[in-house]
């Protein structure tokens, strides 16, 4: 398909998504060329893109940590700052470690943190039905399992205790700001993997309250915030009898709370 393409096509198209609003219009036409597999679908693409549908949704897949994860229509877009949170998590695991995913979405965390170690054992959650059946591909190949239910609920009992690394990106953005997300945002992905609540940390707080019951001694927590709201997210997974810290990446805008589950004390 890109071969056949004429340079005249290829500007029309450039000039098509410029004028839709497309800040890297060069790179979007090159995607969508490189993906469409007929002149019709290429057609059938610009049209849903210059409409203002995601990038991300209009091809049906993102890169993420280097990899190309499944995004279908409707579902949240794994984010390129969520990347500091799998490098964080992935830094602090093993190899064969019990990792849960939860507000999963596509599954992108999972399913990049689960390629990064290698052999983990890997879980996912999610409460929409359409994500858990995207997550199900990404997470699938990663030779993990999802679930579909509201955090901790859909788990296996037989995970209390024992999970190593429990990484969330939950909605962390406060209610009555969710309107001034970008349009693609507000439009195209479901509100309850943007809202967080009053103060955008609703979700963040039932995440913190049942780690404790799933982390395995030592275990980690790490949830993806703002930086406006990191000392709050950390206090309140202290308060929850975690060990915790805030770690930023400038580069990518990142803040991830990472809390630790205390080791019980040995015999005195």
């Amino acid at each position: 398909m890109s071969a056949a393409l004429s340079s005249s096509s290829r500007s029309a198209i450039v000039i098509r998504l410029r004028a839709a609003g497309c800040v890297f219009a060069e790179d979007e036409a090159q995607l969508l060329i490189a993906t469409a597999r007929t002149p019709a679908e290429l057609a059938a693409m610009v049209d849903r893109r210059a409409d203002g549908l995601p990038l991300e949704h209009v091809l049906g897949w993102a890169e993420f940590c280097g990899l190309r994860m499944a995004v279908d229509a409707g579902v949240f877009v794994p984010r390129r700052r969520t990347e500091f949170l799998v490098r964080q998590a992935a830094a602090m695991a093993r190899p064969g470690a019990v990792v849960v995913d939860l507000c999963c979405g596509s599954g992108a965390v999972g399913a990049a943190l689960a390629g990064a170690l290698g052999g983990v054992e890997l879980h996912a959650a999610d409460i929409d039905p359409a994500a858990v059946r995207c997550a199900r591909r990404n997470v699938a190949a990663a030779g993990g399992q999802v679930h579909e239910g509201d955090l901790y609920g859909p788990l296996p009992a037989t995970l209390r205790g024992r999970v190593d690394v429990l990484v969330a990106s939950p909605p962390y953005v406060p209610a009555q700001e969710v309107g001034l997300l970008p349009r693609e945002a507000r439009v195209h992905e479901p509100r309850e993997a943007l809202d967080g609540g009053a103060d955008g940390l609703a979700v963040v707080r039932r995440v913190a309250a049942g780690a404790p019951l799933w982390l395995a001694a030592g275990g980690r927590l790490l949830v993806e915030t703002s930086e406006r709201q990191g000392p709050q997210t950390a206090e309140i997974l202290a308060r929850s009898g975690l060990i915790s810290r805030v770690a930023c990446c400038e580069e990518l805008n990142a803040t991830a709370v990472i809390g630790i589950m205390p080791e019980p004390p040995g015999p005195s």
